[in-house]
């Protein structure tokens, strides 16, 4: 029950973020020479931005992301955390697979660092700092539970 309260506060922590995120990269809109460089899903779907009515809702979150990236940065913590909680709760009775599930998030945090590491922009190196940052911590927990000690080993003497 503790992680269900838990799941649904962090759900609704990343539905306001994702609000927040939403709305800040709607001055997209009002920025036309960012349109070549931060409408990547719309480009995709049209093969060119002409006017406002072509640009995607996925694009604004790049475009805050990429200059004002406070609430994407929440997100990403956000998602991490109810990603983290939900591996927790399904491997609570095993270290090793907590250890394994941690690794492996750690690592793609690390690679993501490195697809954002020359990023020009301010928002790329937060995150870059951000993802460096989560892999190592999430890595350093990966060890911490994999060569974790028992809590009390029992000797009859």
């Amino acid at each position: 029950m503790k992680y269900f309260i838990q799941l649904i506060i962090a759900a609704f922590f990343l539905l306001l973020f994702s609000f927040c995120t939403w709305y800040e990269g709607s001055e997209i809109l009002d920025d036309h020479s960012e349109w070549k460089y931060s409408t990547h899903f719309s480009q995709m779907l049209n093969d060119q931005v002409m006017d406002e009515k072509d640009i995607s809702n996925l694009d604004y979150f790049v475009y805050a992301a990429k200059f004002k990236p406070l609430f994407p940065v929440l997100m990403v913590l956000m998602s991490s955390y109810l990603i983290i909680l939900t591996g927790y709760a399904l491997f609570k009775r095993s270290s090793k697979k907590i250890a394994l599930f941690l690794a492996g998030f750690g690592v793609l945090f690390l690679i993501s660092s490195g697809i954002v590491s020359n990023s020009p922009t301010v928002g790329g190196n937060i995150f870059q700092a951000v993802f460096l940052i989560s892999g190592m911590m999430a890595i350093m927990g990966a060890a911490l539970y994999y060569f974790r000690v028992p809590k009390e080993i029992k000797t009859d003497f």
